[in-house]
């Protein structure tokens, strides 16, 4: 918060002989409240410095108010547009259920010539084996190497969205700040000099002093104006919290899929390779061929539970969507609220304009009628 942030450092800096008391304001724009709840001492001071500064007679720097934040948080909202388009979380899901294709490919070519069919007699039924075993491991490597590799661009990205968020809710409080001190200083020019113009015009009579009244209300209105467009991108900010946390849950759950096949399933699957050859050497002795017969059975009963489980957590990843219905649901509502309430305040501001206007040509009228009786005097 470079200017606010400013202010504060230069409060530290100086020697203060009693401590300042803030009183808490809330500003209402619109009918959207902003209030100081959420800000430091520090800050609530650094507000009540800043509005001072603020010069409601500049058009140029009414026009670019917080104009610096808002771009910034423009091209925030950019930035986390473009994460969640350059996600290829399809990709990785393909992957993970292309490691449990291969896994369960193997198993099945076991099941159908049988663990006894591959043992017995022969030394090339183990030499097959083992070749399609090399083959299956080769192709699960392949796949592993391009999963860890997502895995840890899918770590980056959910350092960079801590990053994201944390700047996202600086801007958020920011724009508080400088909501805050626009609608301070608006109020006190209002309530001051405002005011003594106006009434100096009322007490006066001169087109000059009305047009000086008239001028000055108006930059009031293009400043109120200007304040609840930063509303406008104040709450953009507050929306893009809940959708940044989104994106990083999801990458943060992809990359635990992925350890979890690296971790889990691979050295499962070699373990059953190794349990597999084991048997093969127990299955030469014929008085072990009952116990090798039924650890075959145990292991078959094993890899189809592990099947079944892999294949349901596969198919479970598969059929959810990035995001639940009930938050597109919420944000739509939202989306729906505010287009409204941005309807409300302009058909207020069209018909505030007409009664202003009406009121412009009374005032008009009457400053021509005393025109007249004074040169008629």
């Amino acid at each position: 918060m470079s200017v606010f942030d400013d202010i504060i450092k230069e409060q530290r800096g100086e020697a203060v002989a009693a401590e300042e008391v803030v009183e808490e304001t809330t500003a209402t724009v619109d009918g959207l409240n902003v209030d100081d709840s959420g800000l430091t001492e520090e800050e609530k001071n650094a507000v009540a410095v800043y509005a001072d500064t603020i010069n409601l007679h500049d058009t140029s720097a009414i026009m670019e108010y917080g104009s610096g934040l808002q771009k910034k948080m423009a091209d925030f909202s950019g930035e986390t547009l473009n994460a969640a388009k350059a996600k290829d979380l399809g990709e990785i899901g393909d992957l993970l259920v292309s490691v449990v294709g291969e896994v369960k490919g193997f198993d099945s070519d076991n099941e159908k010539k049988g663990f006894l069919g591959l043992f017995k007699k022969s030394q090339a039924k183990i030499t097959e084996l083992k070749a399609r075993y090399d083959k299956t491991e080769n192709s699960i490597n392949t796949i592993c190497n391009t999963l860890e590799n997502h895995q840890v661009t899918l770590m980056k990205d959910v350092s960079i969205l801590d990053k994201m968020y944390d700047l996202n809710m600086e801007s958020y409080k920011e724009m508080t700040m400088y909501i805050l001190a626009g609608k301070k200083k608006l109020e006190e020019v209002r309530n001051t000099e405002l005011k003594e113009l106006t009434e100096k015009a009322e007490q006066s009579g001169k087109p000059e002093d009305a047009q000086a009244a008239r001028d000055l209300a108006d930059q009031c209105d293009r400043f109120e104006k200007k304040l609840y467009d930063l509303n406008l991108s104040r709450t953009i900010s507050m929306q893009s919290a809940p959708q940044i946390r989104m994106l990083q849950s999801t990458d943060t759950q992809m990359a635990e899929k992925i350890q979890s096949v690296i971790v889990n399933t691979i050295p499962l699957w070699k373990n059953q390779m190794v349990i597999a050859l084991g048997i093969h050497h127990s299955t030469e002795a014929i008085e072990a061929e009952n116990a090798v017969t039924n650890a075959t059975n145990e292991l078959l009963k094993k890899n189809a539970e592990t099947l079944h489980l892999a294949s349901v957590e596969a198919a479970k990843a598969n059929e959810r969507g990035i995001v639940d219905l009930e938050t597109l649901k919420a944000t739509n509502q939202e989306l729906l609220n505010t287009l409204e309430d941005v309807i409300k305040i302009q058909k207020e501001g069209k018909a505030a304009r007409a009664n202003a206007e009406v009121e412009l040509k009374r005032m008009e009228d009457e400053l021509k009628n005393k025109l007249l009786e004074m040169s008629k005097d």
